[in-house]
């Protein structure tokens, strides 16, 4: 196609005019930001270890650096190599993700780990097909450890990626319908360079994560802004189109946190389902626990609801706190009893451990 040509592409609920002339002053514009004043400190970079780089991936699902970076932090010192997170009770894998949220990556995480000892003999795949093909690891996270571990030229298309393609080159449509998702990746595709693949994919995801963000996009200071779609006519805001509202179906559960004063009685869930792995009260209606487990309140009382969205519904927890003496089957397998004070830090999901530290508020 001749220089300076303009290519208009069309699809149902998407429309994008991406002046080819505008890809070489895009992503030398972006690799020159990325050099000066992209981040350069985060502790999974200047590395090229597949390990690092998949669990910071991995981690940042999703999920805001300022979260990740103590987490990842802790779960270096735990598990410094695919071969000691392989070689871990997936337990101890969950408790040192506990709170980190979307709980499924961690089963995968575990699951990934073990498959590359077991199966790649501890060695990674290079290839971003090879690398999708391993439990919790996508397209654009492939990718990602292929650019940044291998060196491949390599498409990334996540959450901030797609934020600034939509608003630099005026994309209609929700991102999360299969006809425009396919239309960015081509697009992604279209502008990624021959070379400085590494220092073009983080410049995307630094764009994304510090300037083009969702709610105050810093177009002062953005390096593409010149050009930039939804800019030049105003509608930074109304681009990415939002995800059709429809209403989170509402649940409700009552969790009996069952105390002797110093300690809590914990279950640990099934590894698979709503906080897989983790540590929490047993679930259910007080008198049913209780005959269930063969103890006998002294004392009990409600505690305030609290509510906590998932992705997909709404949770209103009901619990009830209950002081007992530790007898019977308390100690059945998959039963613990927690010291008070530590049990906020035993493994267990957000709203439980809010709850936990409104018990152990009055004993501390």
């Amino acid at each position: 196609m001749p220089a300076g040509k303009r290519r208009i592409i069309r699809a149902p609920h998407l429309h994008v005019e991406a002046d080819l002339s505008i890809s070489p002053a895009f992503t030398n514009a972006l690799i020159a930001w990325q050099k000066s004043a992209g981040r350069h400190d985060l502790p999974w970079q200047q590395t090229r270890d597949p390990y690092r780089i998949w669990l910071s991936e991995i981690m940042l699902q999703q999920t805001q650096v300022s979260t990740v970076i103590p987490y990842f932090q802790r779960f270096l010192a735990s598990f410094p190599t695919v071969q000691s997170l392989a070689a871990a009770p997936f337990e101890v894998v969950i408790e040192h993700w506990a709170g980190l949220g979307y709980y499924a990556r961690a089963r995968n995480l575990h699951r990934c780990a073990r498959e590359i000892v077991t199966v790649n003999g501890g060695k990674w795949p290079n290839s971003v097909s090879q690398l999708s093909a391993l439990p919790g690891i996508g397209r654009s996270t492939a990718a990602a450890i292929a650019a940044f571990a291998f060196g491949q030229r390599a498409t990334i298309l996540d959450g901030n990626v797609k934020r600034v393609l939509c608003r630099q080159f005026a994309v209609e449509g929700f991102p999360g319908q299969a006809a425009v998702d396919r239309e960015l990746w081509l697009l992604a595709e279209r502008l990624l360079p021959e070379t400085d693949i590494e220092t073009y994919t983080q410049g995307l995801m630094d764009l994304g994560a510090t300037l083009c963000t969702r709610h105050r996009p810093r177009c002062e200071a953005c390096p593409v802004a010149a050009r930039c779609q939804a800019r030049l006519a105003d509608r930074q805001m109304e681009l990415p189109t939002a995800r059709p509202r429809a209403a989170l179906p509402e649940r409700r559960a009552t969790f009996v946190f069952i105390s002797d004063g110093s300690k809590l009685l914990l279950e640990r869930r099934p590894a698979s389902g709503l906080w897989g792995g983790l540590l929490v009260p047993p679930e259910g209606e007080v008198s049913i626990v209780l005959a269930g487990l063969g103890l006998f309140a002294e004392e009990w009382h409600d505690m305030k609801p609290l509510r906590h969205s998932f992705t997909h519904f709404r949770l209103t927890l009901d619990p009830v706190l209950c002081r007992v003496k530790p007898t019977g089957r308390a100690s059945d397998p998959g039963l613990e009893w927690i010291a008070l004070d530590k049990a906020a830090q035993a493994g267990v999901p957000t709203p439980i451990r809010k709850l936990i530290e409104q018990i152990a508020a009055p004993a501390g």
